[in-house]
């Protein structure tokens, strides 16, 4: 008996302490944030990455009622920003945005952090398609057109990218693969540079983000002639799908989520994910991606989390086929 009621005392010991411990968390996120939030973007300022993290910082201030002060953090494809937030407290007051890139440079670099356990999935954020746009004088109409033409002048067709690894440089290898075709790749230092080469014509084409290109696509600086993903964009209902065109099972969609460093207290991240689910559902949310030809991709953070797992497999295929290697 006396056995039997120390070992009942400790049953209502480690209870009780469970209960503090879950109203210790419950009142932890229900406080926060007490201060503001910095967001990494891991990329600089004028991009798709920077487009959605800058809409995303103002939103979600409103819906938390304090400032999220973004933090362009640019250098090595996001390995300098990515590991800055991997450093950050788990407090929940360092978020990190990620796209494709994150998934692409476990492939590309010797990386100072580990992607697979630095971090905790928090929300994705949205999707957006890269789109094959060609100089606005290539005598090509369509992406079948591109492919006969580069085969005809097999090394002479150039395309451009905002760099080697970038997303823009993978889908690009992707395209080249699938269609069987002997092009040259040029890097630039960003996706602006390099679509200005494609309009003054020095480089034929280009796979860039949506987002980026349909200025230029409007402005009729350059011709778009199929979608990277794997539906046709409501900006542009008349333009394919590469694989409609000519590519069949091609599929390049750059994403956007929320990182938190490892170990942030589940609270937190479940108060994070509720918010910003709430605020991928907005008609204003919806309206903004969808004027920039992206658009929302709610999911679980487990199901986030699954995602980046999977696209980083499927982009180690392309290097490794592609023998990319960073500079």
């Amino acid at each position: 008996m006396p056995q039997y009621r120390a070992m009942t005392r400790l049953i209502r010991l480690a209870l009780a302490t469970l209960c503090c411990g879950l109203q210790a968390l419950a009142a932890i996120a229900q406080d926060y944030p007490t201060k503001s939030v910095r967001l990494i973007i891991p990329f600089p300022p004028g991009g798709s990455n920077d487009i959605v993290g800058r809409m995303l910082a103002m939103q979600l201030s409103e819906r938390l009622g304090k400032p999220i002060i973004v933090d362009n953090r640019g250098g090595a494809g996001g390995v300098i920003g990515t590991e800055l937030a991997a450093k950050a407290p788990p407090d929940g007051y360092t978020l990190l945005l990620i796209s494709t890139a994150f998934a692409l440079n476990t492939s590309l670099y010797k990386l100072p952090y580990d992607p697979a356990t630095a971090f905790t999935p928090v929300a994705s954020l949205g999707t957006g398609p890269n789109v094959l746009v060609v100089n606005a004088k290539l005598p090509v109409q369509s992406v079948k057109e591109l492919i006969a033409l580069a085969k005809a002048k097999p090394g002479q067709l150039n395309y451009a990218s905002a760099g080697v690894g970038s997303f823009q440089h993978l889908g690009g290898e992707l395209f080249r693969i699938m269609a069987g075709i002997d092009v040259v790749h040029v890097p630039f230092k960003g996706g602006a540079p390099a679509t200005t080469d494609v309009i003054a014509g020095s480089t034929q084409y280009s796979l860039g983000s949506l987002i980026n290109m349909i200025p230029h696509i409007r402005a009729g600086s350059v011709r778009a002639l199929g979608i990277g993903g794997a539906h046709r964009s409501p900006l542009l209902p008349d333009v394919p799908t590469i694989a409609e065109a000519g590519v069949p099972n091609y599929d390049a969609a750059n994403w956007w989520g929320i990182l938190a460093s490892a170990g942030t207290p589940p609270a937190i991240v479940r108060r994070l994910h509720a918010e910003l689910t709430a605020l991928l559902k907005s008609v204003e949310t919806r309206k903004r991606l969808d004027a920039e030809g992206a658009q929302t991709l709610p999911m679980s953070s487990e199901a986030f989390g699954k995602l980046i797992a999977s696209e980083t497999a499927k982009w180690a295929r392309v290097i490794q086929a592609a023998g990319i290697k960073p500079e």
